[in-house]
């Protein structure tokens, strides 16, 4: 009697690596050919902006402090978000940015009072480090949370916050927008 042959299921000897790229170029092609189509038709790496408007109005309407829009900024410049709150110590309209380089960068207007917003944005034990001149306003220049630096501009009736984790020319550059 002779015993019956097992069947084998793959057969190892017979698969080369070129049969492996060949499956793996299968596979990555089409996802390469998304992704470019993504990037460069669909401009899949622009920043998402929206529009402050609404935000700005609605401070504007409240009349709590006076409120300032950045001008000039240009086309490389991107609004992320736009609030306003209205808080119990006062009220505060937040834009967020992405600065050229894609860093980002919050502008804070606030009526909330000093001793409360600066530790509450910039974190618990800010400390100054300089100043920075812009025209007629001096700002100072703070070290604030980890990896940020901010721009504070002490005003009556409004404290003006520039931070974020980009370099200084682009808080500078944000700062010098404000009318």
């Amino acid at each position: 009697m002779s015993s019956p042959e097992t069947p084998t299921v793959g057969k190892r000897a017979e698969r080369r690596p070129r049969d492996m790229v060949m499956s793996l170029a299968v596979l990555l092609v089409p996802i390469a050919l998304l992704l470019l189509f993504y990037r460069l038709v669909l401009d899949g790496d622009k920043p998402i902006s929206v529009d402050p408007e609404p935000a700005l109005q609605q401070a504007r309407s409240a009349a709590v402090f006076p409120v300032s829009a950045p001008q000039g900024l240009g086309d490389d410049w991107h609004v992320q978000s736009a609030t306003f709150k209205r808080e119990s110590g006062g009220a505060t309209l937040r834009l967020g940015y992405a600065d050229p380089d894609g860093k980002p960068l919050q502008l804070i207007e606030s009526s909330v009072a000093t001793s409360t917003l600066i530790p509450a944005e910039l974190g618990k034990d800010p400390e100054a480090v300089g100043s920075f001149r812009n025209g007629v306003r001096t700002w100072q220049r703070y070290d604030a949370r980890a990896g940020e630096d901010a721009l504070v501009l002490l005003e009556k009736g409004r404290t003006l916050i520039v931070v974020g984790p980009a370099d200084a020319a682009s808080l500078e550059h944000l700062a010098g927008a404000l009318p």
